[in-house]
């Protein structure tokens, strides 16, 4: 089983992050940001991860904190469950509607952190949710992970919209990155590492 638990305290929160690359998509999320929880919901269960968060931070001054936590630490838990890589089918895409809103997005488990991301502006809150976060939360699993991903927002207008899919998309993205492809034996990389 590939797995992994992370766990972070600093003086702004404390995260726990389990995960398990084969599982079925079981979640149990809670980071006292309820619409950070409905979006890393989504990136379990559309990548068939099995995910657990819990989440203390410090939501009274904002949620900037527990969000930048939360996604460093589900970026080193996706690192330390995909191991050395060995035999994963490396490179992951999707294109994902919802209603009026496509998303692209494509993944290469490098082990190379770089991010491109694309979206139209959108209003500033979903409810009391801070949408200037959405980029920050993929710079910082990027980060983590050492993953390279691209998303592009090709059509949409509402924000919560905008935000789900592009949760999706990436979660259809890894899951189809970190499959074992029977085709490949070793590590996916002329390198001999990734």
């Amino acid at each position: 089983m590939r797995t992994a638990r992370v766990e972070r305290k600093t003086k702004e929160s404390h995260v726990l992050v389990e995960i398990n690359l084969d599982g079925s998509g079981e979640i149990n999320v809670d980071t006292g940001v309820p619409f950070f929880d409905h979006m890393l919901s989504q990136l379990g269960k559309h990548s068939g991860f099995d995910l657990k968060v819990k989440t203390e931070g410090d939501v009274d001054v904002d949620s900037h904190h527990t969000v930048e936590d939360t996604s460093l630490a589900f970026g080193q838990a996706l690192r330390e469950a995909l191991g050395d890589k060995s035999g994963i089918r490396r490179f992951g895409d999707a294109m994902v509607p919802l209603d009026e809103v496509l998303v692209q997005a494509a993944v290469d488990l490098s082990g190379r952190p770089y991010l491109v991301h694309r979206q139209p502006e959108i209003v500033e809150l979903i409810g009391t949710f801070d949408t200037t976060l959405g980029k920050h939360i993929w710079e910082s699993i990027v980060a983590e992970a050492r993953i390279a991903l691209h998303i592009r927002v090709l059509e949409g207008r509402n924000a919560h919209h905008v935000f789900e899919a592009q949760f999706k998309a990436v979660a259809r993205a890894l899951r189809d990155a970190v499959a074992i492809d029977g085709r490949v034996s070793g590590i996916p990389s002329t390198k001999g590492s990734l």
